[in-house]
């Protein structure tokens, strides 16, 4: 069975479109038809946690680029790839601004660090054909467009990770000629069915093809989006794209990627390990699949009326998909589009989302702002390391090092963990609180300890003195 062939308002909307297909099953059952790989053994004795037994929390902003209103010039290429046949983009386009100017990116990225907020912020190349980032954009000053990507790395790149887009987010590009191909239609569009029965190998050439632009304009990326539909119908081969370049272009560790999420019911969102090789070895190998929590409820895509504060959390903070998902202690990864963040200028989805921050803050005391790269690698070492617990040592044999690595086993009434590292012995601060927990601290409950370290890569070890 097939996903019906339409065209998705919400570009994360053939998840639901799917609901009780067969297919739907296979996307958004557990792995989502791909391949974990390898697992190490672990001790059952020994609990990975949370970073400092605290819950991640993020924001993913979509459709995001330097000056172009991505979606101002999306929709009428949407509209003739469907032959005008979809209302859901005979929109007013023509009133649109074409620009989102750099004032509210410093004003949005400002307020998020004074507010801790992190997560992920797309850049996309060649921003629907209208120039590529690296070559120069016509409308725009090679000055404005020098300044614009200097913004990013000053106001963004502290707080975010730097994610292509795919190449435009709409028109296929051939690699050959660098231009569009001639085909406006959904097979030769990014966000519909281009990528249905393509290899591995030439995803990964497509995707380090919008990786080099970011790499060329001083943009570093561990990570891509898929935009709408791209790769829902070539999962593992996605993954294994998403490894291949991300690694080739930038050398990431831990590549991962942006394709899924789930607004709604029981099903887990919290990252998924995917393809895992060469644990024990000196390349050990492995890319992340990051999953969002939230539909975009701070305004859409195409400027439709957003769904408001209380679908992410209400004003008293018993309720809202956002707190139903930091209750599980799983990643809650909100999802944004930024052109309803800007809202043609009107800010309705950055205030949304300004109450939101409020809101979570005001019920919350255990949050822990992230990265999308600091989930993956976290979740990576949570995964993938080797745990023993022999004699009342907790042994760790780590094929990625990760800070704010938290564990807990039981260790009777006295004595306090000694974190040994290359032989060299660390004695660890006590806290009297779980959310006290930093770098180097430990927590006693009853009989179990919880300690918070700087994991290294390779061998350490976690033993009782005194």
């Amino acid at each position: 069975m097939h996903l019906p062939r339409r065209p998705l308002g919400n570009r994360r909307e053939f998840l639901r479109a799917a609901a009780g297909t067969a297919l739907a099953a296979r996307l958004a059952g557990p792995g989502f038809a791909q391949v974990p790989g390898e697992r190490p053994p672990r001790s059952p004795e020994v609990t990975v946690l949370n970073p400092r037994t605290r819950v991640p929390v993020g924001l993913i902003i979509d459709d995001s680029t330097c000056l172009v209103n991505v979606n101002r010039f999306a929709m009428p290429q949407f509209n003739e790839a469907f032959a005008g046949a979809a209302a859901t983009y005979h929109k007013p386009w023509r009133e649109w601004p074409v620009e989102i100017p750099d004032a509210f990116v410093r004003k949005f990225g400002e307020w998020c660090a004074g507010a801790g907020v992190k997560g992920k912020y797309s850049i996309v190349p060649f921003p629907a054909c209208v120039g590529r980032l690296d070559r120069g954009l016509p409308g725009w000053t090679r000055a404005e467009l020098q300044a614009s990507i200097a913004l990013v790395r000053e106001v963004m790149l502290p707080n975010w990770d730097i994610h292509p887009e795919m190449v435009t987010h709409t028109r296929v590009i051939d690699l050959k000629t660098g231009h569009p191909f001639p085909e406006l239609s959904p097979k030769f569009m990014e966000n519909w069915e281009w990528t249905t029965g393509r290899s591995a190998d030439e995803l990964a050439a497509y995707q380090a093809f919008a990786l080099g632009i970011l790499k060329e304009i001083g943009l570093p990326c561990e990570g891509v989006t898929t935009p709408g539909g791209y790769g829902n119908k070539a999962l593992p081969q996605l993954a294994q794209a998403s490894f291949e370049s991300v690694r080739s272009v930038f050398g990431a560790e831990i590549p991962h990627y942006f394709r899924h999420l789930f607004d709604r019911g029981e099903e887990s969102v919290a990252p998924r390990v995917e393809n895992v090789s060469g644990l024990g070895t000196a390349d050990p190998r492995c890319v992340v699949s990051i999953i969002g929590c939230t539909g975009d409820w701070t305004g859409g895509w195409d400027n439709t009326n957003p769904g408001g504060a209380d679908k992410f959390i209400t004003e008293d903070g018993q309720r809202g998909r956002m707190v139903d998902v930091i209750r599980r202690g799983e990643p809650a990864l909100m999802l944004a589009h930024w052109t309803g963040i800007w809202f043609n200028g009107h800010e309705v989805g950055f205030q949304i989302f300004q109450e939101v921050v409020k809101r979570l803050h005001a019920r919350f005391d255990h949050l822990h702002w992230m990265k999308l790269s600091e989930v993956a690698r976290y979740w990576a070492a949570r995964e993938l390391t080797r745990i023993e617990f022999t004699g009342g040592t907790v042994r760790l044999q780590a094929p990625y090092a990760c800070p704010d690595f938290t564990l807990r086993w039981p260790a009777g009434p006295n004595g306090a963990p000694v974190l040994t590292q290359r032989d060299l012995p660390t004695a660890l601060r006590e806290v009297s609180q779980p959310l006290q927990l930093t770098a180097n601290t430990w927590h006693r409950h009853g009989r179990d300890i919880t300690a918070c370290f700087a994991l290294p890569k390779g061998e350490s070890t976690l033993n009782l003195a005194g």
